[in-house]
């Protein structure tokens, strides 16, 4: 088969599509023949050399997928070959083949096509293990989402409104918070021109936020938990803004509130079994009766991948970058 190979970590044009050995499932997994995958930034720390792959996992980057079962490991139950699915992966995605735990597939939404497909497990894992599993966030709370235009952004304002929650974002300029206006977003926050604390705090009647979902981290810190509400939840789930911050814990232990870091890629199988099984529950019905849709920003060939993470390194996207084989 073919796949994006990194021989040397660098730039975009790190990224070389190449011939492979084919996978071939193990105990309990299913071999896929991906239609499409979607652009994550951890792919494009994985290229630069910075996020390895957990051991044992695909050396490619991809962490989601869309396509066909071709195959299917002993042990499996509830998928045959043909079936049209989706997946959650620690790798491999930008390839023509990709084998993945069994537990870490789902079916296609009601009436999506397969493209489209590739750009939910990604984020609808994220945000609802985030949000919602650790979070808790209730209706009629307020969560405030940092890059509210980013595909974990536009998803989390979708869900967060479907439950009854009430939605701030930050973004970059008016166009892009227009679109977060569009998916429901109710508290608009230019950060390149306005100070998101000030603005949550008079949005919220002093109150501030209930949950807020980080990509930023360090840089972020200290404000975020001024942006808090009273037992208030900071989950922080992305490093734009470095690793190392100082945090004056009296203000933390004033709000009684709670800081969470959590990832997917490196989870053990058990927990992303539980996190995919959770998001066909809870997830997939509100995509399924039009609630919530996946955002895609525009598709590429999977061979012009170094394209498609140059628009991302940009942010110049709404939504979410599929690759198509």
């Amino acid at each position: 088969m073919r796949a994006i190979t990194i021989p040397e970590p660098g730039g975009p044009e790190a990224l070389v599509w190449a011939e492979v050995p084919d996978p071939l499932p193990a105990e309990g997994e299913v071999l896929i023949e991906v239609a499409a995958s979607a652009v994550n930034r951890a792919d494009l720390l994985q290229r630069q050399g910075f996020y390895d792959p957990p051991p044992g996992s695909s050396p490619y980057p991809g962490l989601e997928c869309s396509g066909r079962i071709a195959a299917v490991g002993p042990g499996v139950h509830g998928w045959a070959v043909g079936d049209e699915v989706c997946a959650l992966l620690a790798g491999g995605g930008y390839a023509e083949k990709v084998a993945v735990p069994a537990g870490q597939v789902l079916p296609l939404p009601t009436g999506m096509d397969l493209v489209t497909a590739a750009a939910l497990p990604e984020v609808t894992c994220t945000v609802w293990s985030n949000v919602f599993m650790i979070a808790h966030l209730r209706p009629g709370e307020t969560l405030l989402v940092h890059g509210g235009a980013s595909g974990i952004g536009t998803m989390a304002i979708q869900l967060a409104k479907a439950v009854g929650a009430r939605v701030a974002v930050t973004a970059g300029g008016p166009e892009k918070l227009a679109r977060c206006a569009e998916l429901g977003a109710d508290i608009l926050i230019d950060y390149r021109e306005q100070d998101f604390v000030q603005e949550i705090r008079k949005a919220t009647d002093g109150k501030g936020a209930d949950v807020i979902l980080d990509i930023i981290g360090a840089k972020y810190l200290q404000r975020n938990v001024k942006a808090l509400a009273v037992s208030g939840r900071l989950a922080i789930i992305g490093l734009q803004g470095g690793v190392k911050a100082e945090l004056n814990l009296a203000a933390l232990m004033a709000k009684r509130a709670a800081i969470t870091g959590a990832g997917l890629r490196a989870r053990p199988l058990n927990e992303k079994a539980a996190i995919v099984a959770a998001v066909r529950e809870h997830v997939w019905p509100l995509i399924g009766n039009g609630q919530v849709r996946a955002i895609v920003d525009r598709t590429l060939p999977m061979a012009e991948a170094a394209e498609a993470h140059r628009v991302v390194d940009a942010s110049a996207h709404v939504g979410k970058v599929v690759l198509t084989v």
